[in-house]
């Protein structure tokens, strides 16, 4: 023995490699992402007339119907990231696509990203449970230890939507990368599997029907349910 210090043992079994398969929850179902999706796909993309959305997205906006559908087959065919098609219940079309990616098996890692929702899908319940069922996925149905969300450190949106979700903000690299000819620094945030049960709770508690009135308006704030759990353990009270 060096009686140098080290991390904690843990139970070191490789995790599972996520599935093509679909998701379904109360305000929206995921399907996993197929050429069949490109037509509304290019449809959601022209709510979005200044192309905002795809501001601090590694591509798009897309030229035309033609050029989506090629992303789209291309990403279909992946399997890190493994995309997915998000179809709100109200609307029957979908409206965006989210993934699993940076998937390290050994090291029990998985990073939600690729997260792009059409101006209709941002900021409802749908756009809010389509990310929970794949946390809930990663976690719970495949057991990873590491849930990575990172973002521009300039996407204050992005941001702003990870603390919300009760992710934790470990740091920035900078000079990180060049994204479509320009420098970016990256935040990463994170959330473990020890702070993922109170996580779920919140998330869960939120999305119920019993927190939402008839005017589909929330009694309780998401980000009320979680600011608390989104601060390092030292911050907390």
């Amino acid at each position: 023995m060096t009686g140098l210090p080290i991390g904690p043992k843990v139970e070191a079994t490789p995790r599972p490699l996520p599935a093509r398969v679909p998701h379904r929850g109360t305000a929206v179902s995921l399907e996993p992402l197929a050429l069949r999706h490109a037509e509304d796909l290019w449809q959601a993309a022209q709510a979005d007339a200044a192309g905002a959305s795809w501001t601090y997205m590694g591509y798009g906006p897309f030229a035309d119907a033609g050029a989506m559908r090629q992303h789209v087959a291309a990403s279909a065919a992946q399997h890190d990231p493994m995309f997915w098609a998000v179809r709100p219940h109200r609307s029957g079309r979908v409206e965006g696509w989210l993934s699993l990616m940076d998937i390290q098996p050994a090291h029990a890692a998985i990073e939600i990203g690729h997260i792009w929702f059409s101006p209709r899908l941002q900021r409802t319940r749908a756009a809010t449970e389509a990310m929970f069922l794949l946390m809930r996925h990663a976690m719970d149905d495949l057991g990873y230890r590491r849930l990575v969300w990172k973002c521009n450190t300039l996407n204050q949106p992005s941001r702003a939507a990870a603390r919300r979700l009760g992710f934790i903000e470990e740091g920035t690299l900078r000079a990180h990368m060049v994204v479509k000819g320009r420098l970016r620094d990256t935040t990463y945030f994170s959330i473990l599997e020890d702070e993922w049960p109170a996580r779920r709770h919140a998330i869960a508690s939120w999305l119920d029907d019993a927190n939402w009135g008839h005017a589909g308006v929330p009694r309780r704030s998401l980000s009320g349910l979680t600011t608390a759990l989104a601060q390092p353990q030292s911050d907390q009270a």
